[in-house]
């Protein structure tokens, strides 16, 4: 399942299998699902998270397990029937993320 769906202004969720999964100096975690086009900065290991308009914060522990989430869901081939990202830089489809862009992840669901 390939989707995309818009809600309010900096919400966007997308679906499918995890392609990738990056780590950036220092700790910034990157995620790109099958529906995505880009990946996306989505936690840090080393510092609370919380991106351009954006009022949650994602510590690093829970950075951690969000990664242990992703990393085994790529390793098992299971499909996210949603993941819902939230921030300033969050586009109107899952197809359209710009270069090194940052969101955070809120929920997600297999």
């Amino acid at each position: 399942m390939l989707s995309s769906v818009s809600y309010a202004e900096g919400t966007v969720t997308c679906a499918g299998t995890v392609d990738k999964i990056q780590y950036h100096i220092p700790g910034v975690y990157y995620l790109k699902l099958s529906s995505m086009n880009q990946a996306v900065a989505f936690c840090s290991s080393e510092s609370n998270w919380a991106p351009a308009g954006e009022s949650r914060t994602i510590t690093p522990e829970t950075c951690k397990q969000l990664y242990s989430t992703f990393l085994s869901a790529k390793m098992a081939g299971k499909e996210f029937s949603v993941v819902y990202f939230d921030g300033d830089d969050v586009p109107t489809s899952c197809n359209t993320w710009g270069d090194w862009k940052s969101a955070s992840v809120r929920f997600f669901s297999f």
